[in-house]
């Protein structure tokens, strides 16, 4: 059992023209960076991070760009790869160091699969959960997703109609995180129940398959922060899948460093085989849904310490 941990107090840290707000523990180990997803914050890791400390590392949490207290810059532009990117290198810049071990969740994988292109020479090796990498397609992925998933897919929504949902998120903030943050939905006495829920609806209709992961401590984190910032900056991410799609068709394919990936048994993200594109990969599957590190801390702190010693260590 993982005891109850304090997150530590933040900085407000000045990076690529913006600032981030960022938790840090373990000052003058080995940098590791935990990137957080949607709709997420640096609180989703903290779990991790005492594991990781008491390993030797320097945990190095943001609340990313559009998160908490970091900055919220209103041209959607802002939000592209190339500006997500550069907040972690300017990060490192201001904490003088060279480069780190990157671990994503969410769009934190997202994002950390584009840094490994644009800047490899800043990562030491990654550790993505959730979301693998998806070789680009040759066509627009919004376009992909219209045809495939239709106009009402919570992502194509986002960005046909901006705003509308991340607005309507904002009248309701615990419904909505309260009928995101669930899992479970595969048990039995789940798998049969009707469900109009979809995320687009997530102020307006209850989620009634599976149920809440969060104690009511740990989901009035979230609902205090996003009743504070709102939805729009984080929705922004999504935003720049046509953008980022562009803007990666000037990077090669190959990733260079070790890399973990950690599925959920039961995530509704389409799992991936990697192997071809990945030489030094380490894959796993937890018996849990999307939200992994918070459903299945031990075992990820397991998965990701026996990684680091394996791998990392004898690249340091």
């Amino acid at each position: 059992m993982i005891l109850p941990f304090s997150m530590p107090e933040p900085s407000l840290i000045k990076t690529n023209g913006i600032e981030l707000e960022v938790f840090q523990l373990g000052q003058g180990g080995t940098p590791i960076v935990l990137c957080h997803g949607w709709p997420e914050l640096a609180y989703s890791w903290r779990y991790q991070i005492p594991a990781l400390v008491k390993a030797g590392y320097h945990c190095i949490v943001p609340n990313q760009r559009g998160y908490g207290n970091s900055s919220k810059p209103n041209d959607v532009n802002s939000y592209d790869i190339i500006h997500l990117t550069n907040d972690q290198n300017g990060l490192l810049d201001a904490l003088g160091i060279e480069k780190a071990i990157y671990v994503g969740h969410d769009w934190g994988s997202i994002m950390l699969w584009q840094h490994a292109l644009i800047n490899p020479k800043r990562i030491i090796g990654m550790a993505n959960m959730s979301v693998p990498y998806s070789k680009r397609r040759p066509i627009d992925p919004i376009e992909f997703w219209e045809s495939k998933l239709g106009e009402e897919h919570y992502i194509v929504h986002f960005n046909r109609q901006p705003n509308k949902a991340a607005i309507s998120f904002e009248k309701n903030t615990k419904k909505v995180l309260t009928n995101i943050y669930r899992s479970n939905h595969w048990l039995k006495n789940n798998i049969d129940k009707f469900n109009d829920y979809s995320i687009i609806k997530s102020a307006e209709i209850d989620n009634k398959k599976g149920e809440l992961i969060l104690n009511e401590y740990d989901l009035n984190v979230f609902v205090n922060t996003f009743e504070k910032n709102g939805f729009i900056a984080p929705c922004n991410w999504y935003r720049n899948f046509s953008r980022n799609w562009k803007i990666m068709s000037n990077y090669r394919e190959d990733f260079s460093m070790p890399c973990l990936m950690i599925y959920g048994k039961y995530d509704s993200v389409p799992k991936k085989n990697m192997d071809k594109i990945i030489s030094n990969l380490e894959t796993h599957t937890l018996d849990c849904g999307h939200w992994i590190q918070q459903e299945q801390p031990e075992k990820v702190n397991q998965i990701l310490l026996n990684w680091l010693e394996k791998k990392i260590k004898a690249v340091l």
